[in-house]
């Protein structure tokens, strides 16, 4: 859990002071969360300018709807919701998000991952893979989204969450397989 002291002595007086519209609670809850937030949206949107845009309408998002909150289950977890449902909505109205299923119908869903290595290789690699592949395996394999939550988050079908989910995995199981034939070449 995050520690809001001095100003908040827990997450629900945070809360609670952004419901009563307190600037210091504003500034503390972006020193907090930004860095995270963004993060998030960078995971779904590969241009920053525009992942910084996404991430400052998810926070005006938070800010108008923290009344809505209902204490239920974690504010992060509530807040990162809210951000990653910014992240598609830019994604559609952008029309960068296409499923392509033509490549994926007959792929294997047992793929290990058994490579190690630096996790900002990971990062950059999962970022290469096409918008609607990363979109899948971001909000299925990082945000822990069942296939069910995709498909209606995204207007698709779960068979068609299901293979965009393998086909990213191939692609990201090919580029390991290549990353470590060039390591091993030096």
């Amino acid at each position: 859990m995050i520690n809001f002291l001095p100003l908040y002595n827990s997450e629900y007086d945070l809360v609670k002071a952004l419901v009563r519209k307190e600037n210091r609670a504003y500034q503390l809850f972006y020193d907090r969360f930004s860095g995270k937030l963004l993060a998030i949206c960078s995971r779904y949107i590969s241009d920053r300018m525009a992942a910084e845009d996404v991430m400052v309408e998810g926070v005006m998002k938070v800010f108008e709807k923290v009344e809505q909150f209902s204490f239920s289950g974690s504010f992060e977890g509530w807040v990162k919701r809210l951000i990653v449902n910014e992240a598609l909505m830019f994604l559609r109205g952008k029309k960068l998000f296409d499923v392509d299923i033509s490549q994926a119908s007959e792929i294997s869903q047992n793929i290990d991952f058994d490579t190690d290595f630096e996790v900002e290789a990971l990062v950059d690699m999962i970022n290469e893979l096409p918008i609607g592949y990363r979109t899948v395996f971001n909000l299925y394999a990082i945000e822990g989204y069942s296939h069910a939550e995709i498909a209606g988050m995204l207007g698709i079908s779960d068979g068609t969450s299901k293979s965009q989910l393998s086909r990213a995995r191939m692609i990201l199981q090919e580029k390991l397989k290549k990353k470590e034939f060039s390591n091993s070449i030096f």
